[in-house]
């Protein structure tokens, strides 16, 4: 079983590179974002963790985390987020080990990968046997951005910024998938690839 890990900047269309992956091959799919939400839950390694440092606050009614609440608590103070990272992308990495182990022993799987924004700043290179760029024109994402998610241009900035640059996404990814908008031509470039 390969093990590849998927970035991009924000718009790049990573979901929609894994959703055609998920629908063409034999594979495991696991997005640390919805990894990290999973470690949220109650009695989850996370939970009590983030209530501890971020208080009662945090939590609704059913005790399930208030990831509003969080990110506004969390925003605008670097410490805090630092703190919060510390706990969270640990963890992260963790359950996607044991969920290779776990792809590994049903052996059912030709793939396994990773989706993160931060795969290149929390060195998933250790863990993959390579890493994927998905990579879209600034402009294309900025159209992208407002079209799907409504995002000012000055938020898509912001965002934007706060990213790798495109030279180091390429220094560090063995595959570049281009997706400026011809599908077809993207599916084509995952077929080769994926030989």
């Amino acid at each position: 079983m390969k093990i590849i890990g998927i970035t991009g900047g924000v718009g790049a269309g990573k979901t929609r590179v894994l959703s055609y992956i998920e629908a063409h091959y034999r594979c495991r799919i696991v997005r640390a974002d919805e990894a990290a939400h999973l470690l949220y839950e109650p009695g989850q390694e996370c939970h009590q963790e983030l209530v501890g440092l971020l208080g009662q606050q945090i939590l609704n009614a059913d005790d399930t985390i208030d990831k509003t609440r969080m990110a506004e608590i969390i925003f605008g103070d670097q410490k805090l987020l630092e703190r919060v990272n510390e706990i969270v992308h640990p963890a992260v990495k963790r359950y996607i080990l044991e969920q290779i182990a776990h792809e590994r022993e049903k052996g059912e799987a030709d793939y396994f990968f990773i989706e993160a924004a931060l795969l290149i700043e929390e060195q998933y290179d250790k863990i993959a046997d390579e890493l994927w760029y998905i990579h879209a024109d600034a402009a294309v994402r900025e159209r992208r951005l407002a079209e799907s998610r409504h995002y000012s241009p000055q938020k898509t900035a912001d965002i934007m910024r706060g990213q790798l640059s495109e030279a180091e996404f390429r220094e560090h990814c063995k595959v570049v998938i281009s997706n400026n908008g011809d599908l077809e031509e993207t599916y084509r470039q995952i077929r080769n690839v994926l030989l």
